[in-house]
C-alpha cells in the first residue's frame, strides 16, 4: 500500500483531476498535476503543478522521481506517456487499457473480440471503405476514432453518399461508422477494480443528453436502470476483468428493444458518476485514489436517490448572449436539498462543462421535480 503523505501524480488538470486532488488531499496525500494550462481547475489546487505537454520527457521524468504512483484524468493523454512512467512507478490504469479506450476502432474491436454486445459498425480508413460498407449500417453515425467527445467529430449520415461527403469534410481522419440505433434509454455504470481483483460498483445511472452532451443523470428511478442493473453490472465487470483493468472505469450502454449494447468505455471517473460525490458513502474519485494506492476499496452504497444536472457554459450567456455573465446562483441555492458544484474554470464558453448540481431525496420523485425546476430557473432549456 502507498500511504499518506506520499505524493500522487495526475496527468490532466480538468474537473475530473480537480476532484481527484480533493479526494487525495482529504486522505492526506500530496498531489502533483501535469497539465499545460496554468489555469486548469486541478492545477489551481494541487500541491505541485508542472505546466508542460503530456509527452514532455523532462516533465514526465520529474513526475516519476517525485510521485509514488500516477494516474490520468482522461483518455486523451498519450498512452506512450503512461508506458514511459510505468517503467519507474506504479501507473493505473495501464497504458494498454488506455490505448483501447482512447481509440474507437480499438475499443470496438475489443468488444467484438470478447463477445460483448456492441453497436454494429465498420472501420472507415478510406473512401473505398465507405463504398464497401454494408447498407445495413445506414442511417448511421460517422465518428472520428480519436479525440471525439461530447458530440464532437460525429456526423449523422443517411446513406453512402452522405457518408463519403462527411468523411471528406473530416479530412480523411480514420473513423468508425456506427449504425444509428432507435434508443429507448442510455445507461452508465461506474466501477472500480483493485490490483487484487476486488470490484466495487456504483448504482446504474440513466442519462439524458442534449446536442451530444450529457444534460442530466437520474439514479434511483424506476425503469431501465433498475430493470437492467444486474445485467449492466455483469457486463461491466466482465469488461474490467478482460482488460485486467485497475482503477475507476465507466461503461456506457444503449438500450434498444430491451437489449443492452455497449456504447463507450471511459478509463476514469465519469460525468454521469458525479452524483456519487453527494449520494454515496464513497465517491468515484476516492475509489480512484484507493485503487491507485492499493488501499481497500470503499463502500459505494447510495444513501439517497439522486438527480445530477450539468451546468454548461451556455448558462453564463443565457441573460446576455453577447458576453458571459455570472448566473444567479441564488435560484439554485434557494433549494436546501440541492448541492452546487462549480469547477473553477478560467473562462465560460458555450458547450463547456463549468459545473453541476445534485438534488437528493429518499425516493426519485421529489428530487427530480426540484432538479427540473432549478434547471429551468437557471436558464437551461429543453431545446
Amino acid at each position: 500500500m502507498i500511504l499518506p503523505p506520499a505524493t500522487l501524480g495526475m496527468l490532466g488538470g480538468g474537473q475530473l483531476g480537480r476532484y481527484f486532488v480533493i479526494a487525495a488531499q482529504q486522505l492526506g496525500y500530496r498531489v502533483m498535476v501535469l497539465d499545460p494550462d496554468r489555469n486548469s481547475p486541478a492545477a489551481r489546487i494541487a500541491d505541485l503543478h508542472i505546466a508542460a505537454a503530456y509527452d514532455d520527457r523532462e516533465a514526465l521524468s520529474r513526475m516519476a522521481k517525485s510521485c509514488a504512483a500516477i494516474t490520468t484524468e482522461f483518455e486523451s493523454v498519450p498512452a506512450e506517456a503512461l508506458a514511459y512512467l510505468a517503467a519507474f512507478v506504479p501507473v493505473q490504469p495501464s497504458a494498454e487499457a488506455l490505448s483501447i479506450c482512447q481509440q474507437r476502432s480499438a475499443e470496438k474491436n475489443f468488444l467484438k473480440r470478447h463477445g460483448f454486445p456492441h453497436v454494429p459498425y465498420a472501420d472507415i480508413r478510406s473512401e473505398s471503405d465507405v463504398s464497401n460498407a454494408s447498407s445495413d449500417l445506414f442511417p448511421g453515425i460517422l465518428k472520428v476514432v480519436r479525440f471525439g467527445y461530447d458530440g464532437k467529430g460525429q456526423v449523422r449520415v443517411n446513406d453512402k453518399e452522405a457518408c463519403l461527403s462527411a468523411f471528406r469534410r473530416l479530412e480523411g481522419e480514420p473513423c468508425v461508422l456506427e449504425k444509428q440505433m432507435a434508443l429507448e434509454s442510455e445507461l452508465s455504470i461506474v466501477l472500480t477494480r483493485s490490483a487484487s481483483g476486488e470490484i466495487k460498483r456504483f448504482p446504474v445511472a440513466e442519462n439524458h443528453h442534449q446536442h451530444g452532451i450529457l444534460d442530466y443523470s437520474v439514479v434511483g428511478a424506476p425503469g431501465a436502470a433498475n430493470e437492467l442493473s444486474a445485467e449492466v453490472a455483469t457486463i461491466a465487470e466482465r469488461i474490467a476483468v478482460s482488460m485486467d483493468y485497475v482503477g475507476t472505469l465507466s461503461v456506457e450502454f444503449f438500450v434498444v428493444d430491451g437489449e443492452l449494447y455497449v456504447n463507450e468505455l471511459a478509463p476514469r471517473p465519469h460525468n454521469s458518476g458525479h452524483f456519487t460525490l453527494d449520494a454515496c458513502l464513497t465517491n468515484q474519485f476516492e475509489q480512484q485514489v484507493r485503487a491507485l494506492c492499493g488501499l481497500p476499496l470503499g463502500d459505494p452504497a447510495p444513501h439517497s436517490a439522486a438527480v445530477m444536472v450539468n451546468l454548461l457554459g451556455d448558462v453564463w450567456f443565457s441573460r446576455q448572449p453577447e458576453r458571459a455573465c455570472e448566473p444567479d446562483w441564488g435560484k439554485l441555492l434557494a433549494h436546501p436539498g440541492l448541492t452546487l458544484h462549480l469547477y473553477g474554470k478560467h473562462e465560460a464558453r458555450p458547450g463547456r462543462k463549468m459545473g453541476h448540481f445534485t438534488v437528493l431525496g429518499e425516493s426519485f420523485e421529489k428530487p427530480y421535480l426540484t432538479a427540473m425546476a432549478a434547471r429551468a430557473a437557471i436558464g437551461i432549456s429543453d431545446s
